[in-house]
């Protein structure tokens, strides 16, 4: 309007008063509840279901897990580095739970380059994953959860055992959420990150 371009004001039809406390980003995310865990537990032998049992004792998004190699796991010291992660506070050492180390064992010794990966050994597309692994197994614990719901598990657990919340952001790759007291002047090491993960 101001440079003659339109001559109608179609601004004054737009109400932004109800949406002025809704973030348009934002997801629902919803935990998985002690039932459905225990389900995924009763199928723990399909390995499938441990895949999703190791996103819900890690905290790692499913991106990360897919893009995991098996040079990046080090089963000795019970972790792994994340190396390739939407946010650069992403990038870590993430401890592996010991209720999900024989998962991990058994998934690193199939010779894949790739941790998690398809039948063929390769590399697992999210969009393959999603519907071909992940989608049956919400069926089988009869659920409705979107892989990022293991994320959200997993801090919900983390926080219900009273674990710090320093040692949650740094477990998840959640730095960015931190104070700068936390980000430059707390150091900690893997057995700490173990010792947190495996109160759940």
């Amino acid at each position: 309007m101001k440079y003659e371009l339109c001559n109608k004001d179609y601004s004054q039809y737009v109400d932004f008063t109800k949406h002025k406390d809704k973030n348009p980003n934002k997801t629902d995310r919803s935990p998985f509840s002690k039932e459905e865990i225990s389900s995924l537990w009763v199928q723990k032998n399909n390995r499938y279901v441990q895949v999703v049992l190791m996103m819900i004792y890690s905290g790692v998004r499913i991106s990360e897990l897919l893009e995991l190699k098996c040079e990046n796991v080090n089963l000795e010291e019970h972790c792994f580095d994340i190396i390739k992660s939407k946010t650069e506070n992403g990038i870590c050492k993430a401890p592996i739970a010991d209720k999900v180390y024989d998962f991990r064992v058994k998934w690193y010794n199939e010779k894949s380059e790739f941790l998690v990966h398809a039948d063929n050994g390769k590399k697992f597309t999210y969009t393959n994953y999603c519907d071909s692994y992940w989608e049956p197994v919400m069926e089988l614990i009869d659920a409705a959860h979107k892989p990022h719901d293991t994320r959200h598990t997993c801090i919900s657990m983390m926080t219900e055992k009273g674990v710090s919340p320093t040692l949650i952001k740094k477990i998840v790759g959640h730095s960015g959420a931190m104070s700068l007291t936390e980000r430059v002047y707390t150091h900690v090491n893997v057995q700490e990150l173990l010792d947190a993960i495996n109160k759940i």
